[in-house]
């Protein structure tokens, strides 16, 4: 998506246009003004604009790569995702589990987790939070104001070892 700036001759106002359509695009949010003119910096003409599904994108990997979080998402959100994992060709989701609100300059995050058995919940949990902010804020630039977490599940050593070994010979 593109989203460029544009003065008017002989006009005062600033009109945001996207890709010259004169229309806005749901789900994309500007993260910086910019000026117009050839008299100012290159870097500072025109604007900047990341939709919602960067953030969930960044989110999703930051929560997946702390110790200790089995998977995301809800019951059936999980069993979707592991059909779609198991298609040739499917890619995993990344998003899965991770809902964002983005504003103009501040996100809001809520997670939904799988922990494995025996782990600290609260030290998950505080990890997960730094780092899905870190990742945020430092890749998107915008300011994470919460990271809300729901544990949905815990992921037991029996679960996948069942399906391991055949029950019969």
């Amino acid at each position: 998506m593109t989203t460029e700036q544009v003065e008017p001759a002989g006009s005062a106002g600033t009109i945001r246009t996207t890709a010259g359509t004169g229309l806005s695009v749901p789900g994309e949010t500007t993260v910086s003004g910019g000026a117009v003119g050839a008299d100012k910096p290159a870097a500072t003409r025109g604007r900047t604009s990341i939709a919602d599904v960067v953030v969930v994108k960044i989110a999703g990997i930051a929560a997946r790569e702390v110790p200790g979080v089995y998977d995301m998402g809800g019951g059936l959100a999980r069993t979707f995702g592991a059909v779609r994992d198991r298609v040739p060709g499917g890619r995993p989701n990344v998003g899965r589990g991770v809902k964002v609100e983005v504003g103009e300059r501040q996100t809001a995050i809520d997670l939904d987790l799988v922990v494995e058995y025996g782990v600290p919940i609260k030290e998950v949990a505080r990890e997960v939070r730094e780092n899905v902010i870190a990742a945020v804020e430092r890749i998107s630039g915008l300011e994470v104001v919460e990271v809300n977490i729901a544990v949905d599940d815990v992921h037991l050593p029996d679960d996948d070892d069942h399906y391991a070994e055949p029950r019969v010979e």
